[in-house]
């Protein structure tokens, strides 16, 4: 585990690229799920041991909750880590996928899985921060609404994070 405390974890940010636009594959994680049930989330989880780097551990989570094949990403490096109120910190790999994916979602872990074009989730008027009290705290957090998805949580800070990179502002 990691210094402090929190579980290690990764996830693949899979930017689909396109004739039409590039878009973000997401999923909605299974109902019978321990952590983060029925959230939007991107595919990934925690780093095993076998797994050489986060990198390969959000590709080998990747294959296995939506089949998809380690071979057509392209990484193209980590945003910021995250830690979660849950217990993980995460790390989010940017990966580029080329050519049309043939996606299996696993159904043991993934409820649905759906695309949002990037375009949407980067414009920042569609990034809503709201506030509520959890544990005695009163915690701001980000939501993306898409069509009837919710996406929030570590999932939209990552979003808003990646927005961030892809406008320059955390380069200077």
């Amino acid at each position: 585990g990691a210094q402090d405390g929190l579980c290690p974890a990764a996830v693949l940010v899979p930017i689909v690229a396109r004739a039409g636009g590039a878009s973000l594959t997401l999923t909605r994680r299974a109902d019978s799920l321990r952590h983060h049930a029925g959230q939007i989330s991107f595919p990934g989880g925690r780093i095993e041991p076998g797994d050489a780097s986060p990198l390969a551990a959000a590709l080998r989570e990747a294959q296995e909750e939506i089949g998809l094949d380690p071979a057509q990403t392209d990484a193209l490096g980590y945003l910021d880590p995250l830690a979660t109120i849950t217990g993980f910190r995460v790390v989010p790999v940017l990966g580029i996928v080329h050519d049309e994916p043939h996606l299996q979602p696993d159904p043991s872990e993934v409820a649905e899985m759906f695309e949002v074009p990037l375009d949407f989730v980067l414009d920042p008027a569609n990034l809503q921060e709201r506030a509520r009290e959890f544990r005695g705290r009163v915690r701001h957090y980000h939501v993306i609404q898409w069509q009837h998805y919710d996406i929030w949580g570590a999932t939209a800070s990552m979003i808003a994070n990646l927005a961030a990179h892809m406008r320059g502002e955390l380069d200077r």
